[in-house]
């Protein structure tokens, strides 16, 4: 690793430096010899504050993103002997696996293997410290049999607090050489410098300067790819365009995947029959509740811009003592939660059975238990935690407008969880149960009050390589023929939009939800942009894939993963000195099963 900082830059400021001191002196005069003595200081921070955010920083391979990709990553080439350094947006590393995603989503845990496995692995040495047991005891957790998750004899633990995740990251990282800037974000417009097809620096608006032989893109929103040039897609292809089946608008309740088997799109998270949707029941004239697409959701099969939905992955205690409760924020619209009052109206005039999502008949989440009697929450039903339709502008947005996006599903689902604790009109059985809960005060940064910084982006920018990966991969009818990791979860995406059905009822859409029929490879291709776009960029989250099946990738294990094989070909390309897109395939394939990298079952 080497720092240094840049010739003309510090010329600059030691001539600005100069002058300021010596124009101080003229004016003030010798004699006022306390005012000198403060002005020197004054300007000499001055001076030290600037040379410093001049200061450049070289290594190997530099990562953009600390989420659970960008930290393997970081791990994975300082192992390979590479220097690296990892810069981080926000304060918080670890993306999702420490922002609430306790309840770890894999499909089939043999396909989990290499950085990603070791760091399961030490979950589960974490938790046999009863020292990290303050609010319940190991056996209370691992005897309860709602979680799920976690099988007895096995290596690694799938469950754990976000604090956990955070720690275990931490300490993995203190082992190896890495240099890590948090709070740094990419000058999207003109902070990447290209030499023809090669980035050369990457600069952020904080003043940081990084070089490198090899970057990685470790965003969920691809950030520094898009910045680059590479190619990407954001929203739903037509079916059409890959020769898929569950792709595009998927407003039919049934659908056939292409190895013939019946996708019941739809058949979760939607509301019962006959929930009116404007403002006045019955009144099209008044206008539609928030958040209905009035154009109706489209074309079957046909693709969009729109993007499936994020929420926020509350972590929730039932702890008295640790429990924060439900507060009903200053921005409350009560005309936001107007469906979810009629859908239960709905139920208790005679479709109760109806209500029944994966289990639990009436509450609108998925409640699963983590460590210390907290939770991982997720969303269910038809008007639930996910703010449908709200973050189209997301991928695209600026910072600040991101922000506000992040903010406005913060409250939202701070007033959702108000209404389901509070409300009148919400069953008391609901109010009973849910305002049992709260968020925790021992989780997440001060000030926040048990709320994560951290949104669930499930799905933002995904790169448009030579080779995509396409329902064809996740079904098995196409085989990946430089697979550096498996995927093995459902094709999953959430709902994308709210519209009025033929009966006039409200309806939500965009929910698949269809298995795959074992673990599948992903091929190298998928995370090098292509040939002449950019030849030292890798994207092992943001991956070259389809609509339908990133919903299968996208997780945070298989993130690890890829992450993982992403600085193995960083490291292997400057090894080589050649283009991403140019490795010895071979050769990266022995590094990663040297590695323990899952390859094929």
């Amino acid at each position: 690793m080497l720092v240094r900082r840049s010739t003309s830059s510090k010329s600059k400021l030691l001539i600005v430096w100069i002058t300021c001191f010596m124009f101080s002196f003229i004016i003030i005069g010798k004699k006022e010899k306390m005012k000198k003595v403060l002005i020197v200081l004054w300007l000499s921070a001055f001076f030290l504050q600037g040379f410093a955010q001049e200061k450049i920083i070289e290594a190997d391979i530099c990562i953009y993103g600390g989420t659970s990709a960008g930290v393997v990553a970081a791990i994975q080439a300082s192992r390979l002997g590479k220097s690296v350094v990892l810069i981080e947006p926000t304060n918080r590393l670890g993306g999702l696996t420490t922002g609430g995603l306790g309840a770890t989503d894999i499909g089939n845990k043999q396909a989990i293997g290499g950085i990603s496995r070791e760091f399961y692995q030490q979950v589960k040495e974490y938790y046999e410290k009863p020292s990290n047991w303050k609010w319940q005891t190991r056996d209370e957790y691992m005897d309860r049999k709602s979680h799920g998750r976690n099988a007895a004899g096995e290596d690694a633990m799938w469950t754990f607090e976000p604090s956990a995740a955070l720690k275990i990251y931490e300490q993995m990282m203190a082992a190896e050489q890495i240099i890590l800037r948090k709070g740094e974000r990419l000058d999207r417009e003109q902070g990447v410098k290209k030499t023809g097809g090669t980035i050369t620096e990457i600069v952020t608006l904080e003043g940081g300067r990084y070089q490198a032989k090899v970057f990685i893109d470790a965003t969920y929103e691809g950030d520094l790819m898009a910045a680059a040039g590479v190619s990407y897609a954001v929203g739903r292809e037509s079916n059409r365009q890959y020769g898929e089946t569950l792709n595009g608008v998927q407003a039919n309740r049934i659908n056939l995947s292409l190895t013939g088997t019946v996708s019941r799109n739809a058949r979760f998270h939607n509301f019962i029959d006959e929930v009116d949707p404007y403002i006045v029941k019955g009144d099209p004239s008044s206008g539609l509740l928030p958040m209905i697409n009035p154009d109706g959701p489209g074309v079957a099969g046909e693709g969009d811009k729109k993007v499936q939905a994020y929420c926020f992955r509350m972590t929730l205690t039932d702890v008295p003592e640790n429990r924060i409760p439900f507060e009903k924020p200053k921005t409350y619209n009560e005309q936001y939660y107007e469906l979810l009052f009629r859908n239960y109206e709905a139920a208790i005039g005679g479709q109760i059975e109806r209500m029944y999502d994966y289990g639990d008949p009436i509450i609108p989440w998925i409640n699963t238990p983590m460590p210390n009697r907290k939770t991982d929450i997720n969303n269910q039903k038809g008007l639930s935690t996910n703010f449908i339709g709200q973050n189209y502008r997301y991928p695209e947005a600026s910072y600040e407008e991101r922000e506000k996006i992040v903010e406005a599903h913060r409250e939202y689902q701070k007033g959702l969880m108000w209404t389901l604790a509070y409300h009148p009109r919400i069953p008391k059985a609901v109010r009973d149960e849910v305002s049992r809960w709260g968020t925790c005060k021992d989780e997440y940064e001060s000030g926040s009050n048990g709320w994560q910084q951290q949104l669930y982006i499930r799905e933002a920018r995904r790169m448009v390589s030579d080779y995509v990966i396409t329902q064809h991969e996740c079904e098995g009818l196409k085989v990946a023929e430089d697979p550096i990791g498996m995927a093995a979860y459902t094709m999953d995406s959430h709902m994308v939009q709210r519209y009025v059905d033929d009966n006039g009822f409200v309806k939500n859409e965009g929910n698949v939800a269809s298995g795959v029929r074992k673990p599948y490879p992903i091929g190298y291709g998928a995370i090098v942009p292509k040939k002449g776009e950019c030849d030292n960029l890798l994207v092992p989250v943001c991956v070259s894939a389809s609509h339908i099946a990133f919903g299968s990738i996208r997780m945070e294990p298989v993130f690890m993963v890829l992450g993982q094989s992403a600085a193995t070909a960083a490291a292997q390309a400057i090894d080589e000195g050649k283009a991403v897109q140019e490795i010895d395939y071979d050769k990266l394939r022995n590094q990663l099963l040297k590695d323990r990298q899952v390859l094929k079952l």
